[in-house]
């Protein structure tokens, strides 16, 4: 160790050094070895103790401690609270504590401590993605020093947090901004995100048509999936746009041509559930109740039955098709599936299916039963929830 003799400053160099390695790879044995307790435990006494540490192997213990919490399936358990001074926050879960690790490492960048490391941002959108804390991701994209990502990759980024977040009008301002000619217009996985959130509102579905027309153009031959998902949502946004449509003449042209590009995509992509119910939905607006059926069938066989929609899908069919009892068999069997707060809905099917059966008592106890579940509804979740979640 000592070369050119001994000295103070020598052995407190050499000392520190071989401490710092020591507690940077003793939690890495213990993890090589599969003793993944004494790995966080090892983790959490270099962090907590006072060892002089540098910011880079600071650093590298936080990130590496992080992404066992995140990913190694053992459960940490809470910190010691004597090592907690009072009024700090203590991480009740292996995701906390993870997400608590990346946002330190986040700050100490911005503080210029250490240097830039693109997988903490990653690590830290899979972990504010688990627990669905998208619009904080967001903030922490926004808040990147420029030249960090592209100006349009983080657009994109913030994008789709804030349509995970339910804000899909913010979402959608800023994938315009990425997808100006001046930007990058012929980005194919933002026109996609975009032709979705246009997808959902009939007043943005022209504006949907075009972004996926453009990604449909941008498609490589070979990418089979990409042009199908395309040709999903142009027929969606079709269907949309024949919903809001001035006239008769363009409303029939609308809807041939979101049938003709819900058919082609599902050519190549023949199992996708969501491309099977689009069609069945489409094939009701045509009054091709045959056709919808044998979607709402295929569509209930390929998620077992576990979807809601698609019950209701298969209620309403036979219903348009009068065959009244059989949609009531279908909406018993479907509420039997179906978790209590989520039967509002096909309730409202079956008062409806009574109704036309002439079973007017029937109905007001299919009503009453809704009621009850609204009522139940409130008061577990507060009068001052939105309306669409205390409604059906």
């Amino acid at each position: 160790m000592f070369q050119n003799g001994i000295s103070d400053a020598s052995v407190d160099s050499k000392l520190q050094e071989t401490v710092t390695k020591t507690v940077e790879l003793l939690p890495e044995l213990w993890k090589q070895a599969g003793q993944f307790q004494e790995s966080l435990a090892s983790y959490r006494r270099a962090l907590l103790s006072q060892w002089n540490l540098d910011n880079d192997c600071c650093a590298r213990i936080q990130k590496r401690f992080a992404v066992l919490l995140l990913h190694g399936g053992v459960e940490a358990g809470s910190p010691s609270l004597a090592a907690q001074t009072d009024g700090s926050f203590v991480p009740k879960s292996n995701l906390e504590e993870a997400i608590l690790l990346l946002l330190i490492l986040l700050r100490k960048w911005h503080l210029g401590k250490i240097q830039w490391d693109p997988s903490i941002m990653e690590h830290l959108t899979f972990a504010l993605s688990l627990c669905g804390q998208t619009s904080i991701l967001a903030k922490q994209f926004e808040e990147l020093l420029p030249g960090t990502y592209h100006r349009c990759e983080r657009w994109n980024n913030m994008a789709l947090c804030y349509t995970g977040n339910g804000q899909d009008t913010t979402a959608l301002n800023l994938l315009r901004k990425s997808l100006n000619k001046l930007e990058k217009p012929d980005d194919i996985m933002a026109l996609l995100l975009a032709a979705k959130i246009c997808s959902g509102d009939c007043f943005l579905a022209s504006e949907g048509v075009e972004y996926a027309r453009r990604a449909m153009a941008n498609c490589q031959a070979a990418d089979e999936h990409l042009k199908s998902v395309a040709l999903h949502l142009l027929g969606v946004c079709l269907g949309k746009q024949a919903k809001v449509a001035s006239s008769d003449q363009e409303r029939s042209h609308l809807q041939a041509g979101a049938l003709k590009s819900l058919d082609e995509a599902i050519t190549l992509d023949r199992h996708n559930p969501d491309l099977i119910f689009d069609l069945g939905l489409e094939y009701a607006e045509h009054r091709n109740t045959n056709a919808a059926l044998r979607c709402a069938k295929e569509f209930i066989d390929a998620t077992g039955g576990s979807v809601l929609k698609g019950w209701r899908l298969l209620a309403l069919v036979l219903s348009a098709q009068r065959r009244f009892s059989e949609a009531e068999v279908v909406t018993d069997a479907a509420l039997d599936e179906t978790a209590k707060w989520e039967q509002g809905e096909l309730l409202r099917i079956k008062a409806k299916l009574k109704v036309a059966q002439s079973l007017p008592m029937d109905a007001v106890e299919a009503y009453r039963l809704l009621l009850g579940l609204v009522q139940a509804r409130r008061k577990s979740f507060g009068s001052l929830r939105s309306s669409s979640q205390v409604c059906f």
